[in-house]
C-alpha cells in the first residue's frame, strides 16, 4: 500500500504538479524581470555593498542585520541538492541541462527579488526583531489570513520537519559511508547541535549562519578551483559542451532537448527555491532602511546558489569525467569524480561539504517553520514543543527510511510555491512601486529610506510607521 501511494505521489509531482510549478515559476520569473527593467542586473556592486550591509545607515545594535538575513536564507537554499542534485541533472538531461540552469535562476532571481521586498514592506515587530514572509503579506495585503494560515501549516510541515529528517537522513549516510559511525549516533549528535542553537532564538541562528555560510562557500568554491585549475586545458571544452548540448540538432532530433531543459530548469528553479515561498521569511528579519535594499540581496543569493555552488558541482562532474563512471548518480558521482582528482582527499571533502550543507540546511530550514509557527500562535509552550519536535524528527531522520515522507513534502512544496506566486503576482504593483521610490531616491542622491505614506498602494505597512 504504500508503494503504490508513493508511486501515485511521484506521478503526480511528475506529471502535473511539477510542470504546473515550473510553468508558474517561469512565467512570474520572466514577469518581474521585464516589468522591473531587470532588476536583478541592475546594480551587482550595490548587491554586494548591501549584502555586507555597508551601505545601511539605519543599522542598530541587536538587531538581524541585513547579511546575517541573507546567510539564514542561504542557509536553507543551499543544501545536498547542491552536490547531488545538479550531478544527477548531468547524467538524465545531458551537459546542456547546467546551460538552462542557469538561465532559470537569472529569470528566478527576479521573483526573489519581489517576494523579498514584499517581505520587508509587510513584515511586523517581534520583541527586539522583525518577522515576516508569505503568510504575513497574504494577510496584510491580499486580506486573505486563511491564504496565510494554510501557507503557514504547510511550509512548516514541509521544511521544519520533513526537509530536516532528510536533510539529517543524508548526513548519517554520508558519515556512515566514509567513517562508519553509526546513524543513531550521528543523529543523537546533529539533533544535539539543532537543539543547542535553535533554543537560542533568531539571534543565535542568525549569528551561527553568519559564521558557517562563507566557511562552507568559501570552501567549495576552492576545492572547485583546485579541480579547475588542474583541468584548465579542458575548461574550454566543458563551457563550449554546455552551450552546444543545450541547443544540440542531436538532441532535437532524438526528442531529448525536451528532458534536458526540463532538468536543468527543475534544477535550478528548485535549487535555488526563487518565488517558492521559502527565503521572504528569513528576508523578512533584517534592519533595513529600505525595503527594496533586501530585495537586491535576495536576488544576489539566488546568484550566489546557482551561478556559484551549483556550477561548483557541474564543473567538478564534467572536469572529472562523469561518463567513465556509468550508473553512478547523485552525491556518489560527484564524489567518484572529485576522488579520481584528488585521490581519497576528495571522499573526504564530499563528506565534509555534506555535512555543512545539510546541518546549515537544518538550521535556516527550522526558521522558516519558526517565523510561521509565530504567525499562527505567539504562545511560548507551542514554541518550546515545535523545537522539541523539530530536533526529535532530526533525529528520526537520522535512522528512517523516508522516501513516501519525502515525496509528500514534495507535493506539499508545490502547492506552497502555487500559493505564494499567486500573491506576489496579485502584488505586483507594490513591488513595482516600491521599487520606484528606491530608484527616485537614488536618483536624487539620498540613501533610500521607505515612508509607506510615500508609496499609496502600500497599505498596513505598520513596521514602517515610526
Amino acid at each position: 500500500m504504500t508503494d503504490i501511494l508513493t508511486q501515485a505521489i511521484t506521478l503526480l509531482n511528475d506529471r502535473f504538479l511539477g510542470y504546473a510549478l515550473m510553468s508558474a515559476l517561469l512565467c512570474a520569473g520572466l514577469y518581474f524581470t521585464v516589468a522591473t527593467r531587470f532588476v536583478q542586473f541592475a546594480r551587482p556592486k550595490e548587491m554586494w555593498r548591501l549584502m555586507l550591509g555597508r551601505t545601511d545607515s539605519s543599522q542598530e545594535k541587536g538587531h538581524i542585520s541585513s547579511f546575517q538575513a541573507f546567510a539564514i536564507s542561504t542557509a536553507s537554499r543551499v543544501g545536498t541538492g547542491n552536490i547531488a542534485g545538479v550531478a544527477l541533472a548531468i547524467t538524465v538531461g545531458g551537459p546542456g541541462a547546467v546551460f538552462w540552469m542557469w538561465l532559470c535562476a537569472v529569470i528566478g532571481a527576479a521573483s526573489a527579488f519581489a517576494e523579498s521586498t514584499l517581505a520587508q514592506v509587510y513584515k511586523v515587530k517581534s520583541g527586539a526583531h522583525f518577522r515576516g514572509g508569505p503568510a504575513y503579506y497574504m494577510q496584510t495585503a491580499l486580506g486573505n489570513r486563511k491564504l496565510g494560515m494554510a501557507f503557514s501549516v504547510i511550509i512548516t510541515l514541509t521544511f521544519a520537519f520533513v526537509f530536516n529528517s532528510v536533510q539529517s537522513n543524508t548526513i548519517a549516510q554520508s558519515l556512515d559511508a566514509t567513517f562508519r559511525i553509526n546513524p543513531f549516533l550521528t543523529g543523537v549528535m546533529v539533533a544535539g547541535l539543532t537543539a543547542v542553537i535553535i533554543f537560542g532564538g533568531l539571534k543565535r541562528i542568525a549569528k551561527f549562519s553568519a559564521f558557517i555560510v562563507p566557511i562552507f562557500a568559501l570552501g567549495y568554491i576552492a576545492i572547485t578551483l583546485i579541480v579547475v585549475l588542474m583541468n584548465l586545458e579542458k575548461l574550454p571544452g566543458v563551457l563550449g559542451m554546455i552551450v552546444s548540448d543545450a541547443f544540440s540538432l542531436r538532441n532535437v532530433a532524438g526528442g531529448a532537448l525536451g528532458a534536458t531543459i526540463m532538468t536543468g530548469a527543475r534544477r535550478g528553479l528548485f535549487s535555488n527555491e526563487a518565488g517558492m515561498g521559502s527565503a521572504p521569511n528569513a528576508a523578512a528579519t533584517a534592519n533595513i532602511s529600505h525595503p527594496v535594499k533586501q530585495g537586491y540581496v535576495q536576488a544576489f543569493s539566488v546568484f550566489i546558489d546557482t551561478l556559484g555552488i551549483c556550477s561548483c558541482t557541474a564543473f567538478i562532474v564534467m572536469l572529472g569525467n562523469y561518463q567513465a563512471f556509468p550508473g553512478l548518480e547523485g552525491i556518489a558521482l560527484t564524489q567518484k569524480t572529485l576522488s579520481s582528482q584528488l585521490g581519497s582527499f576528495g571522499n573526504y571533502c564530499i563528506s565534509a561539504s555534506v555535512l555543512l550543507f545539510a546541518f546549515t540546511s537544518i538550521i535556516g530550514n527550522y526558521y522558516y517553520g519558526q517565523a510561521n509557527v509565530e504567525f499562527l500562535t505567539r504562545k511560548r509552550w507551542v514554541m518550546a514543543a515545535f523545537r522539541t519536535g523539530v530536533s526529535v524528527m532530526v533525529l528520526l531522520g537520522a535512522v528512517l527510511q523516508l522516501k513516501l515522507v519525502w515525496n509528500m513534502a514534495d507535493l506539499f512544496m508545490s502547492v506552497m510555491a502555487l500559493m505564494n506566486i499567486y500573491a506576489i503576482l496579485r502584488l505586483r504593483r507594490q513591488v513595482l512601486d516600491v521599487l520606484a521610490d528606491y530608484r527616485a531616491q537614488k536618483e536624487a542622491g539620498k540613501d533610500p529610506v521607505f515612508n509607506p505614506a510615500h508609496v499609496p498602494s502600500v497599505q498596513h505597512a505598520d513596521a514602517w510607521t515610526k
